[in-house]
């Protein structure tokens, strides 16, 4: 069967070619019609939005920290640095996967559950996703080798070089300058957030934390240009930062030193002021912390250990502790008598160990009482009542006193007040009265809490602080100059006041008191470190212990503070009590005694005896103080020599 075939139309064929051909053309027309209307979009109605996200990529403008200024102590000695340090930064807008990249790190830097942890914290506490957060404050050479070589697996994470504080003294002067803290959301809020942009660390103790506004610095910015990977390749423009003032301290690093090791392994506070002009040589505060942690971290474990420790090493007992004063406070107690009146220097009682209140039972003992031995301190006036610490005199004293005459005069001196000028969270103690013993305690006022005020105890709290300017004040015959810890605070306004309790420098006791009064006051104070050889009842207290071989003029005043009451007709037993209720030992002085250049106060918690414990303490310092005078005025003496 033949097939038949069939011819193509080509006309058909053309037209249909065509058709297609048409259809095709228009769409490619109407597609690049819809690219040029994006472009033109793109390149005109929308040109500023575009360009600024490019930028926004492309260019960063990154904060940059000031340097904090740095700390002095009066010799120039640095006591608070910057150093460079590299630390670990993490990128929260950049990081593909974080659990994957922290569990990367933990791997390479070695750090705990613990710290990853932390660092998983951090990054959700973050407040600025697109800027870098620093997780670890200082990394090791071996883990910035090991996070280059795992760069490529590492988006998002940076390692910074920047400058860190340190403190080279460490301990010995972590409660006298203070330390940084890593900022908190709280503190984010009390700044200003601009320029704290770029800081992770504020001042929150001592010094640190009052000058904080000088010591910080204004914040810098630089353009820089980063490619995809958020990596920086150039920098395009820098407003370089300004660097915190620098502060220069009253503060005598090595008269620190030599007051830490006097204290020793012993739970206290030493507080050494120049009288002259109320600058706080030492301020050592025992047993101390290591601020330097705080800046290069530690762990959770670390820091539970130095929180809940019995032995409080982060409280600040030089300006926090508050104590019964002892004995300590008998010099105010005399001074206030002869200012009111109800006594004089010549007036004599008879002390036989115990007095008692006109209709009263209750027997309040000298502290030479035993069971055995029913003290006393014989015939004694105020000179003698002074440097033989006789209680019976200052109880009759204080009973016969006016309380508001007493308590007006204590205030005078600074108790019951912060009278520190750059110290606002030092504590005020307790100067009580009858309108706060009815007001605390719903209670009147009895002849007794006269009688425990007397000599140091009952309801009173001082600080060391407190005493160390009780000692400054007599040492300047009744002259007040406020304690400071800064000498200077660079230039500009002086921001070193604390304008709710600073005191401007007074004459105490100006109206009632006459020079002849604090000359007898020092003499007698002299006489507790100098007076021996007389018998056992007719040295000053402290002369065994430190009055033997002194080749200068100290006066000095020792006290025992009791913590637990002992009831009527018992012995201190000390080896029965736990160590938290043992008496605090106390020793306040002056030196050389004409013309004083330190004034300190010595607390030794739970310690004992003021003068077998606290005074031998006292001398150290005072011996470290006299020493660093001569050498300095040797070290001026060769180099005015060497001028001419």
């Amino acid at each position: 069967m033949a097939v038949e075939l069939e011819i193509k139309d080509q006309n058909r064929e053309v037209e249909l070619f065509v058709g297609r051909a048409t259809t095709l053309f228009v769409l490619v027309v109407l597609l690049l019609g819809v690219l040029m209307l994006r472009f033109l979009d793109l390149q005109f109605w929308e040109h500023d939005t575009y360009k600024s996200r490019s930028d926004k990529n492309r260019i960063q403008v990154q904060t940059l920290a000031p340097a904090r200024g740095m700390i002095f102590d009066r010799d120039g000695k640095l006591l608070a640095d910057n150093q460079n340090a590299a630390s670990l930064a993490l990128v929260a807008d950049r990081l593909a996967d974080v659990d994957g990249t922290l569990t990367l790190l933990v791997k390479l830097l070695e750090l705990s559950s613990d710290q990853k942890a932390v660092l998983h914290k951090r990054l959700q506490s973050n407040r600025r996703p697109d800027a870098p957060l620093i997780v670890v404050e200082s990394l090791t050479e071996a883990q910035v080798a090991r996070l280059a070589v795992n760069r490529h697996q590492l988006s998002g994470v940076e390692v910074i070089n920047r400058l860190v504080r340190f403190y080279p003294y460490g301990e010995v002067a972590a409660h006298a300058v203070g330390s940084v803290r890593r900022m908190t959301v709280d503190d984010m809020l009390a700044v200003d957030p601009v320029q704290y942009s770029a800081t992770t660390f504020i001042g929150k103790r001592g010094v640190e934390a009052f000058y904080e506004g000088r010591l910080h610095g204004e914040v810098g910015y630089q353009k820089v240009e980063s490619d995809a990977h958020g990596r920086v390749r150039r920098t395009l423009d820098v407003q370089s930062p300004s660097p915190g003032k620098d502060l220069r301290l009253h503060l005598d690093i090595e008269l620190q030193k030599a007051s830490a090791a006097a204290l020793g392994e012993r739970r206290g506070a030493i507080v050494a002021i120049d009288p002259r002009s109320g600058g706080v040589l030492a301020l050592v505060s025992q047993p101390a912390y290591d601020p330097n942690v705080f800046v290069s971290g530690m762990t959770a474990s670390d820091f539970s250990d130095l929180s809940t420790s019995a032995y409080v090493p982060l409280f600040n007992r030089a300006v926090n502790g508050q104590y019964a004063p002892g004995s300590t406070f008998k010099p105010i107690v005399g001074l206030a008598g002869i200012g009111a009146g109800v006594t004089t220097w010549d007036q004599a009682i008879e002390d036989r160990g115990a007095f008692q209140l006109s209709g009263q039972e209750r027997v309040y003992r000298d502290w030479s009482w035993t069971k055995d031995d029913s003290g006393g301190q014989g015939m004694v006036d105020l000179r003698r009542a002074i440097y033989r610490s006789s209680n019976v005199y200052f109880y009759d004293l204080a009973s016969r006193m006016a309380i508001e005459d007493l308590v007006g005069f204590a205030a005078e001196f600074g108790l019951g007040r912060n009278l520190v000028a750059d110290i606002p969270s030092a504590s005020v103690g307790l100067l009580p009265d009858p309108a706060w013993k009815q007001g605390f305690k719903d209670l009147p006022w009895y002849p007794g809490d006269s009688v425990n005020m007397g000599i140091g105890q009952g309801d009173l709290l001082v600080t060391p602080m407190q005493m160390a300017l009780v000692a400054s004040v007599i040492a300047n015959r009744g002259g007040l100059k406020p304690p400071r810890m800064v000498a200077d605070a660079g230039e500009g306004k002086d921001e070193g006041t604390n304008q709710v309790t600073a005191q401007t420098a007074r004459q105490i006791g100006a109206e009632v008191l006459g020079s002849d009064d604090w000359e007898k006051m020092v003499r007698s104070m002299e006489d507790v470190v100098h007076r021996g050889n007389q018998g056992f009842r007719g040295n000053g207290t402290a002369w065994a212990y430190i009055g033997r071989d002194i080749d200068y003029r100290m006066a000095g005043k020792s006290g025992t503070a009791q913590v637990v009451e002992i009831r009527q007709g018992e012995e201190y037993e000390e080896e029965e009590l736990s160590e938290f209720d043992r008496k605090h030992a106390w020793f306040i002085a002056f030196a050389p005694a004409d013309k004083p250049t330190i004034a300190l106060a010595v607390l030794v918690e739970n310690g004992g005896g003021g003068s077998s414990v606290a005074a031998p303490v006292a001398r150290a310092v005072v011996d470290a103080h006299m020493r660093l005078q001569r050498d300095r005025e040797a070290s001026s003496q060769s180099l005015e020599v060497a001028r001419r």
